[in-house]
């Protein structure tokens, strides 16, 4: 896979710091395949993450957000010496990072039957909301009246 070299772009692009690394984060996120996740809309500001931790306990998982960054990280001790004839099930230690747009909040995590969900709600503050503006203008009842000449 190739890459894209944005460093021209910083010479003349300014304040856009954020939307390159995005794009470089998202050339990443194939080299990335453990573990398996899905992302789902469950309406317009509402999404759910569901990530398969099979083998994990809720205590060896940490789930962080810091600057609309999310953060899943793992923390297996390994301390079992276990002969395995085949080892499917993956119990390394990964970290995996989400980048969440503006105003999207993590509501709450649950772990059940291997499944970590996560539940992350858009709030747009009420000063960002659309807002409809009153136009003020001359109407029929403003107009003055210069002459009231008929015309014969």
């Amino acid at each position: 896979m190739r890459t894209v070299d944005f460093s021209p772009l910083f010479r003349s692009a300014i304040g856009f710091d954020r939307l390159f690394d995005l794009a470089e984060a998202a050339q990443r996120v194939g080299e990335e395949s453990n573990p398996p996740y899905n992302i789902e809309r469950l309406d317009e500001n509402r999404f759910q993450i569901s990530v398969a931790l099979a083998g994990f306990k809720p205590d060896e998982v940490e789930l962080t957000v810091e600057q609309n960054v999310l953060t899943l990280e793992s923390r297996k001790s390994d301390k079992e010496e276990r002969t395995f004839l085949h080892r499917g099930i993956s119990a390394r230690n990964f970290k995996r990072q989400f980048t969440l747009a503006d105003h999207v909040e993590v509501k709450g995590a649950s772990f059940e039957n291997g499944l970590l969900v996560i539940d992350l709600q858009r709030e747009i503050p009420e000063a960002k909301k659309p807002r409809r503006i009153a136009i003020g203008g001359a109407g029929p009842s403003n107009v003055a009246q210069i002459e009231s000449a008929k015309a014969a």
